[in-house]
């Protein structure tokens, strides 16, 4: 019994810690992985933008509740660009894979503003809220400029 508590635990650790792209069977299913990401953490984000931008009132739980589920998307997307994902039905252009530290610093970037988007957020103040909108949405922008086919 003393030996079989420590093998089932470092197996659960092994298993819990492999890579995410270890789990895409294919490469599309990563690009999927990705699309879906990027599309809740846009529904989330467009609902702060929302109330920042005064198209609906301003509710600062809500600001916040859909901030933080922007700031916990920010994590999730980027391993789904591993390799072959650059083909098939994707509009990431070939750059990603060709300016890989470039790429990923404007990731951090954005990593970076959407968890002050949701320290502005927990404030519930409408104005901190707008600007720290303002800085995400200037990352989208710029990876999205540099990084994306329209």
């Amino acid at each position: 019994m003393k030996i079989l508590a420590p093998l089932a635990m470092a197996i659960a650790i092994t298993s819990l810690s492999a890579p995410a792209m270890a789990q895409f069977q294919k490469p599309e299913d990563a690009v999927k992985y990705r699309k879906a990401a990027f599309t809740v953490m846009a529904s989330h984000f467009g609902r702060v933008g929302a109330m920042a931008n005064g198209r609906v009132p301003f509710d600062a739980k809500v600001a916040a509740d859909n901030a933080a589920l922007v700031e916990t998307m920010s994590k999730l997307p980027w391993e789904g660009f591993g390799p072959g994902t650059d083909k098939g039905d994707t509009r990431a252009l070939p750059a990603i894979w060709t300016e890989q530290a470039k790429w990923k610093e404007g990731v951090d970037k954005f990593q970076a503003e959407a968890t002050k988007l949701s320290a502005a957020a927990k404030t519930g103040n409408l104005d901190a809220v707008k600007t720290a909108f303002g800085a995400v949405g200037q990352t989208c922008k710029a990876c999205h400029d540099a990084y994306r086919k329209e």
